[in-house]
């Protein structure tokens, strides 16, 4: 079961990293290809990836609801505590890709 538990928030952590800094970095490409500037709409794409990528990590947000809405209605809580959890996962995921691209772009805003 821990190892279950264990692969899918690894999967879902490195698939919202992924969303997140993948959509940023082709943005960016995007933005230099439309003479604009990259590092701030690199910025700017990072930060507005980050709920988007952790819908898609957990495959869509209704399922998680359900499950936590059984978990707290129904009293089901070892389903309702592993979908938090990958729910975590899939924050820490997205934020350290946002980081990550706040780094490579030292932060930079459109102003």
């Amino acid at each position: 079961m821990w190892n279950s538990i264990a692969e899918n928030c690894v999967l879902d952590f490195l698939v919202s990293m992924g969303l997140v800094i993948g959509g940023s970095l082709f943005g960016g490409l995007a933005a230099l290809l439309t003479h604009h500037d990259p590092q701030a709409a690199m910025n700017a794409l990072a930060s507005d990836l980050k709920v988007w990528a952790i819908v898609a990590a957990l495959g869509g947000s209704m399922d998680v609801l359900r499950v936590i809405d059984r978990g707290v209605f129904g009293l089901h809580v070892g389903p309702m505590v592993r979908q938090l959890i990958y729910l975590f996962a899939a924050f820490l995921g997205c934020h350290v890709g946002y980081v990550l691209i706040q780094w490579l772009t030292a932060g930079r805003s459109s102003s």
